[in-house]
């Protein structure tokens, strides 16, 4: 075996992702990496179960991280060249912004995300068209 699973801090257990907490930051280039590979499983991983998605500045477009394997899982099995490039990100707090630039298929498209998150996970997205 070659991974850590639990440590003890002060007598105590704890998991390691207890003890070093994943920044608002690595979150969501996680979330990114996973969309570039194409990877539904890992992609959701990084979203709240409720997570809502929004068209900047409040129009909801769909909530829950069902809605998004079926929404995403077809883009990921039907584009062959999907791929997002972060032009530029800022984070503030609990909020990534991402100034994206992606492509699928013989299409690309520019866009601004912004990610929203609580409780170690994604819990809304706005973005700007």
């Amino acid at each position: 075996m070659d991974t850590i699973e639990l440590v003890f801090h002060n007598g105590s257990p704890s998991t390691v992702n207890e003890l070093i907490a994943e920044t608002p930051e690595e979150l969501v280039q996680r979330q990114v990496n996973a969309y570039n590979l194409r990877n539904i499983d890992a992609f959701l991983d990084t979203y709240s179960d409720d997570v809502e998605i929004y068209t900047f500045p409040n129009k909801l477009e769909f909530k829950g991280k069902e809605r998004m394997r079926s929404d995403y899982g077809a883009m990921f099995s039907q584009a062959a060249n999907l791929h997002c490039e972060i032009v530029n990100r800022i984070v503030d707090g609990n909020r990534v912004i991402d100034k994206e630039h992606v492509r699928f298929n013989d299409k690309a498209l520019d866009g601004t995300a912004i990610y929203v998150i609580e409780n170690g996970k994604i819990s809304k997205v706005y973005f700007l068209q």
